[in-house]
């Protein structure tokens, strides 16, 4: 396992050397000047030579292969380098939005999970009855509504029913549970309903699946408990497909939830995203696609090793 582990671990380096490569070239084809945007954004007269003054000090008079060849070096010594737009380190930049984003993912992971097992379970064990119709109507729906069109929904009924609204002001968790709950768990919820109407569905459908295999026929045919079949045997195979979906929605939700995040006005990593798209800021825009594909390299990693839990036929060498 620990052999597995490392060698998946040094793949994911040409991963990221790939995304850092393509992420540099394809954001220098795209049209637009930072400089342009931050000087004469708002139609004010600036001289051509304070524009010019302006890119020298930003580095983008450099030729393209000087550039790259500085993002690289930054990027391994975990330098991404300075916002063209603030001046500020993109690093500091994403350190102070990314703890609210991870703390909804995590929160919308959580509610989504807590949720989607026992309704995926009933509805799977108890199929065409009431329950199984239930569930299918509750997960229907859930695909359908979209999460920022339920945030809105949980505010509209929030402020007419008790005239409040959540906190604007983000307070960490360390710092005021109840306040950090107060404003985070709406958005938390409203993404992870959406969140566990899929993996409820994944977990109906491949527990339908194995319920029908022929190990399960076997160990009922032994006097197995039908509780062991179904939580040491059928539960535990049918999770996988659930397992993977999991990792890649709770990844996307670093940096996905950018309509939400407006709905409840949340400065967050998506909110970033969106600031540094229309300002043209590079630096920015590519530490913060590296961070996400890290995100996503990473959960991918402990996926995988999460498998050997739930499935002890797999064996890693």
């Amino acid at each position: 396992m620990l052999r597995y582990a490392v060698q998946r671990l040094l793949l994911t380096v040409p991963t990221l050397i790939g995304v850092a490569v393509l992420v540099f070239f394809v954001l220098r084809v795209v049209p637009g000047d930072v400089v342009e945007v931050k000087l004469r954004g708002d139609g004010g007269a600036v001289a051509q030579e304070t524009i010019e003054a302006e890119r020298k000090r930003l580095g983008l008079d450099r030729p393209l292969a000087r550039q790259f060849v500085d993002w690289m070096v930054g990027l391994a010594t975990l330098d991404l380098g300075t916002s063209m737009w603030t001046d500020r380190p993109v690093i500091d930049e994403i350190a102070t939005r990314l703890e609210l984003s991870l703390q909804v993912a995590i929160m919308a992971t959580l509610v989504a999970v807590l949720i989607a097992i026992p309704m995926g379970t009933a509805a799977a064990l108890l199929r065409d009855t009431w329950i199984d119709y239930v569930v299918r109507i509750v997960t229907i729906a859930g695909l359908a509504v979209p999460s920022f069109w339920l945030g809105m929904l949980i505010m509209i009924g929030l402020l007419t029913a008790f005239s409040w609204l959540p906190p604007i002001t983000f307070t960490p968790l360390w710092k005021d549970p109840a306040a950090n709950l107060a404003q985070l768990i709406w958005p938390a919820m409203a993404v992870g309903y959406r969140y566990a109407a899929v993996v409820a569905r994944l977990v109906r459908s491949s527990l339908l699946e194995v319920l029908n295999e022929d190990y399960i026929r076997t160990a009922r045919a032994k006097g197995v408990m039908e509780r062991l079949v179904v939580g040491r045997h059928a539960l535990r195979n049918a999770l996988l497909p659930a397992i993977t979906v999991i990792g890649l929605e709770f990844a996307f939700l670093i940096g996905g939830l950018v309509v939400t995040e407006q709905v409840f006005n949340l400065n967050g990593i998506g909110k970033l995203f969106v600031q540094s798209v229309s300002r043209n800021d590079f630096t920015l825009i590519q530490g913060m696609v590296m961070l996400i594909a890290s995100f996503y390299v990473l959960v991918n990693l402990a996926v995988d090793m999460l498998y050997a839990v739930f499935d002890p036929r797999i064996r890693y060498r």
